[in-house]
Formats: structure tokens, C-alpha cells, sequence
């Protein structure tokens, strides 16, 4: 009798284990189903960034480029950009840390949504390939900084500015005067110089002679379709395709199952913060160099 009780008391033992085995199975699954995956999917895993208007930060998509990296289950990685542009070191900063992506083996793919323009552009270049729709807006490669003029109106309300300083180009940009024309040649070259480093980037990003992009830095835009003609998109396509060219690149077989982290909330408070820059001298941080559609 003491046996049997033993054997029953050992399969109900071994019951309980297998049934909590499966539960926590069924709940890891379920988790992982939610994020976009599934159990025996790690090795089709591709991931997918978005950048979605202007380019105020990098920090957000930095962190989460540098998590694809990191993450040996994520076999690639395709950027949606739906973007006019932004903060000259910000579009810097994510196109080094895509350039960190690549060098860990991982292809990355530009997928051009609405608008890929200027700093959105900069970013794409150090992508593997770029992929873009024909009546995307793109190209705006060019530098530009916004200094307002605001004498005469100081002037209507009696308001004079005495400013103490310690070179000549100390208050360049004051709302209060003018301009000088040593003043405006100072920040041409620094323009010039910034300039040079968005052309640079293109040229080593995408393969290209600088007689062949310098026609088209002039700040204009083109179509997608105007795009792949002139070389600075490789083919024609919507983000599905971007995502398949990814997947095929990084060797995965059947359909890849797209990972995404979650945007942040953006509270109104945050927009009304990002489109100060949009009016020059409101910006917190005043004016700055863009690579900005306008």
C-alpha cells in the first residue's frame, strides 16, 4: 500500500511539473507572439526603425539601432524614413551608429516613405541599399541656418540692446542688428565646410564620383523615380519590399517576422517643443545648422 502511494504521489508529482513546464511555455509564447515573434521564428527575425518627422535627437534611434546590434536573434535591420530632416549632428550621429550596424554584419536597408529629404537622406546613404517609392520626395542635399532680423521692430516698441563682448564675432546672429558682411562670409565657410562633409558622406555611402552628385547638391528635390536615375536610390519599392530585400540579404528563408521597439508617447507639450526651431530665434537653443527640406 506505502509503494502505491509512493507511485501515485510521483505522478502526480511529475503531472504538476509537466502541466507548470507547458504553462510557462504557453506564457513565454504568448509574450513573444505579442512583440511580433513566436517560438522557433528567432533565426528569421528582421528589424525595423522608424524616423518620423523632423530629426530633432538621435538618442531614441541610436538606442535602438545599437539594441538591433547587439541582439544576435535580429539578422537585419530596415529604417523607415518619413523625414525633411533636422539637426546637422543629429543625422550624423544615426548614420554612424547604422554604419556600426553593418560592420557587425548585419545589412541594413533605407526604406524612403512620403518624404526622405536632406538629413533623412544623409542617414539613409549609410544604409546597404536604398529603397524608395517613385513619387517619394527626397534629395534637398544641401546646409542651411535661419537668423532673424527683428531691428525695426525693437525699434517701433523702444526696446535697444547694449551688448558687452569679447570678439567681433561674439553676438554674430543678434536679432537686434544687421548683419555685417565679414559676419556673413564667417558663416559661409563654415556652411561650405558642413556641406562638404554631407557630400563626403554620400559619395562614400553610395559608391558615387563627386562630379556625379555636385549637379544635384544644390539643395533641390526629385522624385523617387528621378531619384534612381540620377543614382541616388537603388530601386523602386514600399517598405514590404524593403523588408523582403532585407530579409534575402541576411539569408533568411520563407517569410521574416519584423521586430519594431515602441515609439515613445509624444505628449503635446513635446510637439510644440520640436516646431519652436521651425520659427527662427524661438528655438531653445537658437538658430543652428540644419540639414533641412524648406
Amino acid at each position: 500500500m506505502a509503494v502505491k502511494r509512493w507511485l501515485v504521489g510521483c505522478i502526480v508529482l511529475l503531472l504538476g511539473t509537466l502541466a507548470t513546464v507547458t504553462l510557462a511555455l504557453l506564457v513565454v509564447n504568448l509574450s513573444l507572439e505579442q512583440d511580433g515573434l513566436a517560438l522557433g521564428t528567432f533565426s528569421k527575425r528582421v528589424g525595423l526603425i522608424e524616423i518620423v518627422g523632423d530629426i530633432e535627437s538621435s538618442e531614441g534611434v541610436v538606442d535602438q539601432l545599437e539594441h538591433m546590434r547587439l541582439d544576435s536573434t535580429v539578422r537585419a535591420v530596415v529604417l523607415r524614413l518619413d523625414s525633411p530632416g533636422g539637426g546637422v549632428g543629429a543625422s550624423q550621429e544615426i548614420y554612424e551608429a547604422v554604419r556600426k550596424v553593418r560592420d557587425a554584419d548585419k545589412p541594413v536597408i533605407a526604406s524612403m516613405g512620403g518624404v526622405a529629404a536632406s538629413g533623412a537622406y544623409y542617414i539613409a546613404c549609410a544604409a546597404d541599399s536604398i529603397v524608395a517609392n517613385p513619387g517619394t520626395l527626397t534629395g534637398s542635399i544641401g546646409v542651411i541656418m535661419s537668423f532673424p532680423n527683428t531691428e525695426e521692430l525693437f525699434k517701433k516698441v523702444g526696446v535697444r540692446f547694449e551688448v558687452v563682448k569679447t570678439g567681433k564675432f561674439k553676438d554674430i546672429g543678434s536679432l537686434s542688428r544687421p548683419m555685417t558682411p565679414e559676419e556673413k562670409e564667417l558663416l559661409q565657410t563654415v556652411l561650405s565646410n558642413v556641406y562638404e562633409q554631407f557630400v563626403n558622406a554620400i559619395s562614400e555611402g553610395r559608391g558615387l564620383e563627386r562630379r556625379d552628385i555636385l549637379p544635384y547638391a544644390d539643395g533641390r528635390i526629385f522624385s523617387g523615380d528621378q531619384a534612381q536615375a540620377y543614382g541616388f536610390v537603388d530601386r523602386l519599392g514600399d517598405l514590404n519590399d524593403a523588408i523582403q530585400l532585407a530579409a534575402g540579404m541576411a539569408d533568411i528563408k520563407g517569410r521574416p517576422v519584423v521586430v519594431r521597439k515602441e515609439r515613445r508617447r509624444v505628449s503635446l507639450i513635446d510637439l510644440f517643443q520640436d516646431k519652436l526651431h521651425l520659427v527662427p530665434g524661438l528655438s531653445q537653443s537658437g538658430p543652428r545648422l540644419e540639414y533641412r527640406l524648406r
